[in-house]
């Protein structure tokens, strides 16, 4: 009785700082509900999971995790499911209950057939402690592993280890999807007792001409020696196998060459056949997988684009090495086009980006540079973003151009003046500077 009671309670607090926080606009009140309500019911997480119908669907990686989440809610939805979701990217604890008491009516029971749930990679052994008796099935998404934060979260082996340790202990029936291109999740998955299912790309002709420098992961996860690689995609993620102990990369379940996907940019290739694996698992077909690509909207700044002032601008979350590279890639692309000429990155340095900048020297913006237009740069660490780029310029006198400015709402109307009508602004920013910019084009902020 008492257990029910401060769950009614924590339910009807959470609720009524939602209704503040949108009703004063504040923000979208992602956080602060189940901060607030934790302190009241601390095992709010597993009692709500436990209501869970068809299936709790965690999503964990460095990379794509928020587009990929909401993809997969595109896809259940559109077949009639009722799914709760932490939409916004907020993927610590907080912003989880808060997701899930966003669907709970006023006494705590939550209406709902799947939880996809977005989820910090730091925190994931947090959550499967968690894991009762009598929750629902468990599905286990893993995209990627990169460096991401070094000040907080280490090293990407670490990272990995503590997933096993937490992983292999969970139910037998748990099912867990993961990147067959990444040999650090593929070595994972071969270790672990549960069902375990790989996707990957096929598709040689789409390689990298090399492997970048700011690679993280070019040795056998299980010996140590180097790997061979017959080409990479992204980062380190590739066709690989070690000639000293055998490992090599796993077999995969979809031919990504027979699939389309959402979005631009390489990443969400890898972001559509991670939820079109889980969604195939879960006995969606895959011609209604095909209708929900056909009508994907971007989440906010993932390749999300605005209109402001009548001009087009789309952000693309830029906040570690193989982040940004694959962006510049994607939007040096669109400059050779024609499409775009003009770019904003935002660099900051605080809590939710990392304290370290020191990674924008492991970015090739020397591709961007190359590609000439105009670049302007703002953000708590301008001047560092601002350095980087102007030793980027190799050849001068290429059409490049180098905008300085400290003040955020100056920078993004220079960049949009430096935008022609029938071109798209990009705006690169990292996780912090993604929210500041959304609040000044939307004067809708996250909290």
């Amino acid at each position: 009785m008492l257990n029910k009671l401060r769950v009614g309670l924590a339910v009807g607090v959470s609720k009524t700082v939602t209704s503040l926080v949108r009703v004063l606009r504040l923000g979208a009140a992602s956080v602060l509900p189940g901060q607030i309500a934790r302190r009241i019911q601390p095992q709010l997480l597993p009692l709500l999971c436990q209501q869970v119908r068809k299936g709790v669907i965690l999503i964990v990686g460095t990379n794509g995790k928020t587009t990929t989440s909401l993809f997969l809610r595109t896809i259940l939805t559109g077949q009639g499911y009722k799914v709760t979701h932490n939409a916004t990217g907020a993927n610590l604890i907080n912003g989880l209950v808060s997701a899930l008491l966003e669907d709970t009516n006023l006494i705590g029971q939550l209406d709902a057939d799947y939880a996809i749930l977005e989820v910090d990679e730091n925190i994931l052994p947090l959550v499967l402690r968690q894991v009762e008796p009598g929750f629902p099935p468990l599905f286990i998404l893993g995209l990627n592993l990169f460096r991401d934060q070094l000040d907080r979260y280490g090293e990407v082996d670490t990272i990995s280890q503590r997933w096993k340790q937490a992983i292999a202990p969970l139910p037998p029936d748990t099912v867990v999807v993961l990147n067959a291109d990444d040999p650090t999740l593929c070595h994972l998955g071969q270790q672990l007792p549960q069902k375990v299912l790989f996707f990957g790309m096929s598709e040689p002709d789409r390689y990298l001409e090399e492997i970048p420098h700011a690679v993280d992961s070019i040795y056998c996860p299980s010996c140590g020696h180097s790997l061979d690689y017959q080409g990479v995609y992204l980062s380190h993620l590739g066709d690989y196998k070690c000639p000293n102990c055998g490992f090599q990369k796993s077999p995969v379940t979809l031919n990504s060459r027979e699939w389309p996907q959402i979005l631009i940019g390489i990443y969400n290739k890898y972001n559509t056949l991670a939820a079109g694996l889980i969604a195939h698992e879960i006995g969606i077909s895959t011609e209604a997988i095909f209708d929900a690509i056909k009508n994907f909207r971007a989440a906010f700044g993932r390749a999300e684009v605005l209109e402001v002032g009548g001009k087009q601008v789309r952000i693309l979350l830029s906040k570690n090495p193989v982040g940004m590279n694959e962006t510049i890639r994607a939007v040096s692309e669109l400059q050779r086009a024609g499409e775009t000429s003009t770019t904003l990155m935002i660099l900051n340095d605080r809590t939710p980006d990392g304290t370290d900048v020191s990674w924008i020297w492991d970015v090739d913006t020397e591709k961007l540079v190359a590609a000439g237009g105009t670049i302007v740069v703002s953000g708590d660490r301008v001047y560092d973003m601002a350095l980087r780029l102007r030793y980027s310029q190799i050849a001068p006198n290429n059409g490049f151009k180098l905008i300085v400015k400290e003040d955020l709402q100056d920078a993004i109307n220079t960049a949009l003046e430096h935008t022609p009508p029938e071109e798209t602004l990009h705006i690169l920013p990292t996780y912090s500077a993604m929210l500041e910019v959304r609040g000044l084009l939307t004067g809708r902020k996250i909290l």
